[in-house]
């Protein structure tokens, strides 16, 4: 999946160099065996302290602006990519997503940031929760980050393409089956092209909850 993935997000023509952040636990062994296979930068970092891990990952390039994808997403959409990217330079905005007020499929998430900003947010972020979920502090704050949000022509939020639970895995893997043989480059449109020609398709999943990981982190916090 890690590797479709990253097929489609290198067709996105505003990323200037696509690094694959991942844990050094000896369970992530293989998704480093895979980007060397695929030659893509793979910087092995923090388990549970994720925006440790992106901060380090960023230190040997020092960019202007951070892209955030990820990696369980397998329907990555470049054009869609490129226009929250676009949108974030034009707009000077410390922080852009196309995900915090949703609106896309969930799966088609990109999140931006200026690198100041997730410096900043490395250093002072100190709950668990802030940790685990990278721009977590950034768009809790809108007091200290100007926000910048994206949204679709057509709500489609409604609709689950990342892959968290076996359901997911079936419906991706039926779209890849029913799409990528006679182009491998289809897009968000031919999706949901054949959504509406099997609308089974789309109740496959619909009983999981979007961003149950970070809800159950925002609980145990509240609880504890």
């Amino acid at each position: 999946m890690l590797a479709l993935q990253i097929e489609r997000v290198r067709r996105a023509k505003l990323i200037d160099q696509l690094i694959v952040a991942t844990s050094d636990d000896a369970s992530d062994d293989a998704l480093a065996r895979l980007c060397e296979e695929l030659n893509v930068p793979c910087f092995r970092g923090n388990l549970n302290d994720v925006l440790d891990r992106y901060y380090q990952a960023s230190l040997a390039y020092a960019p202007d602006h951070i892209v955030r994808l990820t990696g369980d997403c397998p329907l990555a959409d470049p054009e869609v990519i490129d226009l929250v990217i676009q949108s974030h330079l034009d707009s000077g905005a410390d922080y852009s997503s196309n995900s915090a007020q949703a609106s896309y499929p969930d799966g088609l998430d990109v999140e931006i940031c200026k690198y100041a900003v997730l410096k900043r947010a490395w250093a002072e972020a100190k709950l668990q929760s802030q940790r685990e979920h990278v721009t977590l502090f950034i768009h809790q704050q809108p007091d200290l980050f100007s926000l910048n949000h994206v949204r679709a022509q057509t709500d489609l939020s409604h609709l689950r393409w990342t892959v968290d639970n076996q359901e997911d895995f079936e419906l991706v893997n039926t779209v890849y089956e029913k799409l990528y043989v006679q182009n491998p480059e289809f897009s968000t449109a031919d999706i949901l092209n054949l959504l509406a020609e099997q609308p089974e398709l789309v109740y496959m999943n619909q009983h999981i909850q979007r961003n149950e990981g970070l809800k159950k982190s925002l609980l145990n916090e509240t609880n504890n």
